[in-house]
């Protein structure tokens, strides 16, 4: 009598079990998503003390875009901490604009021709979600005059919405026997 009140009981619960599998009782979990960089353009090269624009466009389903991390890596000095970027509330969804850097540095009067800088750039959002990196690499060049170039699509149309300032004092590459007095984390 008792097996046949267990068997019965598990019967039971078995059966509101798979009737709930079957219900769609049991939500799957969202999948994880968070931001994507789709667009991104920046030169390559340019004087010191260079006005640097990088140009992204990017956008989340989950519009809770927060902030834009930019990470400089330079041989012989390491990488430089992240320099934060807060999006203004308009472009949580998606945006199209550009980054501004001017590349001349408290720390140094000049950088070395040829000087190299890698810049990593990703967005960031409201729960952490982080997007896909963008990379750029840079050259300190000492060519005389302007550096000319023409903005790709969909960057060059109308005016754009500058998203904000990098914010990073380079130092010049390390010598033989020193560290230039920099104190960068690796």
């Amino acid at each position: 009598m008792k097996t046949k009140r267990i068997s019965w009981f598990l019967s039971v619960v078995l059966g509101v079990g798979l009737l709930g599998v079957s219900q769609n009782w049991a939500q799957p979990k969202p999948e994880k998503r968070g931001p994507i960089i789709t667009q991104a353009f920046a030169v390559e090269r340019g004087k010191y003390g260079y006005i640097w624009k990088i140009y992204l466009e990017a956008q989340d389903p989950n519009g809770q875009m927060l902030k834009i991390a930019s990470v400089v890596d330079e041989p012989g000095v390491g990488r430089y901490p992240t320099d934060w970027t807060y999006l203004e509330p308009q472009y949580r969804n998606h945006f199209k604009g550009y980054l501004q850097w001017n590349t001349f540095s408290s720390h140094t009067g000049y950088m070395p021709e040829w000087t190299q800088i890698t810049l990593r750039v990703s967005v960031l959002d409201k729960t952490g979600n982080e997007s896909n990196e963008v990379v750029f690499p840079f050259t300190f060049e000492l060519t005389p005059g302007q550096y000319q170039y023409e903005v790709p699509p969909p960057f060059d149309q109308g005016d754009l919405a500058k998203l904000g300032n990098i914010i990073i004092d380079l130092y010049p590459p390390s010598r033989p026997g020193g560290n230039n007095g920099a104190n960068i984390r690796e």
